[in-house]
């Protein structure tokens, strides 16, 4: 595991997580022993703001660069890329994520992970043939989490316990109270204690926030 993790780290990418599937597992390469799935890691908006995708001005810049990177990687190790903005038939990266044991749902149902909080995403996933030592499942932070900011944290009440709200949520970022979820991310995510101490720029949340928003 550990050469791959190296191999993953060079990349700017990180494994969030991952599991051993049942053989002939439908939805799955053939063959699958090890799914592993992969976000950013440290260093990966300057890594994918400097490649050449960001700058050629073709659109869908952050997916074209996992298909390269991550492709590669797949390629190098005989293995498949599977990533979730390819469909469809759509990959369920968010039961995957879950069945991995290393990220959860919170309590605003948005997928949790200990180390990046709720800024955890992915950007592809490795099907491995070989079945890889996992580490153990990392603990759900929101187990030691007492204050539960994230349930209180959206300034337009659009993301809650009750689930997302979305239209409220657009509607709240045309405001000039929106403007500040707009330019630093979502302030539920931001909120939880584990994001915190994610070092996430604030520009790559600004970049998918405007996406979300779709120029509106």
């Amino acid at each position: 595991m550990q050469p791959l993790a190296d191999r993953l780290a060079a990349a700017h990418l990180a494994a969030l997580g991952g599991f051993h599937p049942d053989p002939g597992e439908a939805g799955l390469p053939a063959g699958t022993a090890t799914l592993l799935l992969l976000g950013p890691g440290p260093g990966f908006w300057p890594a994918l703001t400097g490649a050449p995708e960001w700058a050629d001005g073709a659109p869908d810049p952050v997916d074209r660069w996992s298909r390269r990177v991550i492709g590669r990687i797949a390629c190098d190790l005989g293995a498949k890329a599977l990533f979730p903005f390819a469909g469809p038939p759509w990959h369920p990266f968010y039961t995957w994520a879950l069945r991995s044991g290393s990220v959860h749902a919170s309590p605003v149902r948005l997928l949790v992970h200990a180390d990046q909080g709720l800024w955890v995403s992915f950007r592809g996933a490795l099907a491995l043939r070989d079945q890889l030592d996992l580490p153990p499942p990392a603990p759900k932070p929101c187990d030691s989490c007492e204050t539960r900011p994230c349930l209180t944290a959206c300034p337009a009440g659009a993301l809650t316990g009750a689930g997302y709200d979305v239209p409220a949520c657009r509607d709240w970022l045309d405001t000039p109270g929106g403007a500040p979820c707009l330019t630093a991310g979502c302030r539920v995510r931001a909120a939880c204690p584990a994001s915190a101490r994610h070092a996430r720029m604030p520009e790559q949340s600004a970049y998918h926030m405007r996406l979300f928003h779709g120029g509106r």
